[in-house]
């Protein structure tokens, strides 16, 4: 009797890589189906079952490997999972997902040694990978420090906001308030109103602090890119299903806050 080949789906958005790597698998024993897109590669996987998947790290966007990652972690846990990377700096990052990616293959990938690499895998107890998924709220308030310290980086490094002069409390003592109140309305509570007059404090605050309405604008606009960054490193994690409510939870709730900001700033501006 014929032995099975393992069935592996290979996604790339690099037509040259997808050929050649694709037929070099199939040359070593493997049934390949190959995907150029995630949402070519996530309708694959609801359709049939694979044994390995190998997903290039930057599909179109950065870390879209990662997403067709968690979409067969969810409906495949057994599947072996790979992520194909050009950038050996990169590893570093991928150790900290270990539990959730079995392996990464750098580019140029070592066709030698990697069919050996994933039957090694197969090989192994097919144990399933079970990720708890968690909610864009919780993570976003389990990373709150993380978020604020990142947030007070990269503001540190915005030409703009830098050159006002401020101690990293009196810049940031506003974000971990924030953070939670747009965890509460994402969670379906609403914003008390003692949060919305804290909210027009700070914009008092920050125009005697110097601050202008496009300033508060920018710090803001770097706050979302700051959740954003946590979200995607933290995207094996997330429970789809919430992902794109919690998400426009959290930025409608921040924007109000905004709004308030701004609206007291201009009232305490016309007094002057």
């Amino acid at each position: 009797m014929a032995q099975v080949k393992p069935s592996l789906l290979f996604v790339d958005d690099e037509p040259n890589i997808r050929l050649t790597l694709g037929m070099y698998l199939e040359d070593q024993g493997f049934t390949v189906t190959t995907a150029a897109t995630v949402a070519e590669a996530l309708k694959l996987i609801t359709e049939k079952t694979f044994d390995v998947l190998i997903a290039d790290l930057n599909i179109g966007h950065a870390g879209d490997g990662f997403t067709v990652v968690s979409a067969i972690r969810r409906i495949h846990p057994q599947t072996v999972t790979f992520i194909l990377t050009g950038f050996p700096a990169f590893e570093t990052a991928l150790q900290a997902i270990r539990l959730q990616v079995d392996d990464y293959i750098t580019k140029p990938t070592d066709t030698d040694t990697l069919a050996q690499r994933i039957r090694a895998k197969l090989a192994q107890p097919k144990a399933e990978h079970y990720v708890p998924s968690k909610r864009v709220s919780q993570i976003v308030g389990e990373k709150a420090p993380e978020i604020t310290e990142q947030w007070l980086d990269a503001v540190s490094k915005d030409t703009l906001l830098s050159a006002i002069k401020l101690t990293k409390e009196d810049r940031a003592d506003h974000v971990p308030r924030l953070l939670d109140v747009a965890i509460k309305m994402a969670n379906g509570e609403k914003i008390p109103e003692a949060e919305t007059s804290a909210a027009r404090d700070h914009g008092v605050i920050r125009r005697k602090q110097g601050y202008t309405v496009p300033l508060l604008v920018r710090e803001t606009r770097i706050l979302h890119d700051t959740i954003a960054a946590c979200i995607q490193d933290n995207l094996l994690s997330i429970q789809i299903s919430y992902l794109i409510q919690d998400m426009v939870n959290i930025y409608r709730t921040t924007l109000m806050m905004l709004e308030e900001s701004v609206g007291a700033f201009l009232q305490t501006a016309k007094k002057k």
